[in-house]
């Protein structure tokens, strides 16, 4: 185990479905959400990035990214599971680095996955916890800007490290797996060219599982004085993510765009698409050049 500590999607393309017709309202809403849930016995709410649609055809692919809440309670099995069928290699960890060093990793401290630190944060480093049970939708949504702000180090180290084949499976987490691990998985998605319903759809499955989240973290003792489920930071808006990607979009011309901004190159986003994207039997398709994985 090694420990490291680190301070638009393609749009207007055909879309092809099993590479011979194009894609219809049915075929681009096809709902994989039960095969994307992973069930674990000590981990609340993780799910596999593979299965959504990108424009320009083909779907994200699974077993190769994985989002959840904090795994730190794993059990064996669990471990076992990790390391076995879904191969884990790297595991990204978005808290801040106090948080992360006080509550640690569990039983994957002492495993052979590779364990970094990419805390995603405010600028000021006031964070989540700050929101009341009141909170509205744009102050979620302003706490979303913010964050992406103040961590786009940590986001671009993640998509750099994504994009690099030799790192796969790649698992990334936060604390309940919604806010900070819904942003570097939306900006991943819309890098790709993955919808922003369908990524406002993805944030918003956190919902089924928030009661169980919020239980294991209070009992954690880092997270002493969270609000009711669906209230304050508690609560999971679509519309909160979607307007985060508008203003993405607005302000930067989307998650390509940001990323190119901020460090990754044309080769690494380019990887990241090839390695997230399944192509099917589509040549036409942007992300399918020769030689990429399909």
């Amino acid at each position: 185990m090694s420990t490291i500590i680190l301070g638009g999607g393609l749009l207007g393309h055909r879309l092809v479905c099993a590479g011979v017709r194009p894609c219809g309202a049915h075929d681009m809403h096809t709902d994989l959400t039960p095969r994307r849930w992973v069930d674990f016995a000590e981990i609340d709410n993780a799910r596999d990035l593979g299965g959504l649609p990108v424009h320009g055809g083909g779907t994200t692919r699974f077993g190769v990214v994985y989002r959840s809440s904090t795994p730190q309670q794993l059990s064996v099995a669990d471990l076992d599971r990790l390391l076995g069928p879904m191969r884990l290699r790297t595991l990204i960890d978005l808290r801040m680095p106090g948080e992360s060093a006080r509550e640690g990793h569990g039983l994957l401290a002492k495993s052979a996955v590779r364990l970094i630190n990419l805390p995603i944060s405010t600028p000021v480093h006031t964070g989540p916890q700050h929101l009341g049970s009141d909170a509205r939708h744009d102050e979620l949504l302003r706490l979303f800007g913010e964050l992406l702000r103040g961590s786009a180090e940590s986001v671009v180290a993640a998509a750099r490290l994504i994009a690099d084949a030799r790192h796969h499976a790649v698992l990334f987490h936060c604390a309940a797996g919604k806010d900070r691990t819904g942003i570097l998985a939306a900006v991943l998605l819309d890098a790709i060219g993955v919808p922003a319903t369908d990524i406002a759809a993805d944030y918003a499955l956190t919902e089924h599982r928030l009661a169980r989240i919020r239980t294991r973290l209070i009992a954690l003792g880092s997270y002493p004085d969270l609000p009711p489920v669906r209230t304050g930071i508690l609560a999971v808006l679509p519309a909160t993510m979607r307007g985060f990607l508008a203003d993405l979009r607005a302000v930067h011309g989307g998650a390509a765009r940001w990323l190119r901004a901020n460090g990754l190159t044309v080769t690494e986003l380019t990887a990241l698409r090839e390695v997230m994207v399944a192509c099917g039997h589509d040549p036409a398709a942007p992300h399918c050049a020769a030689g990429s994985p399909r």
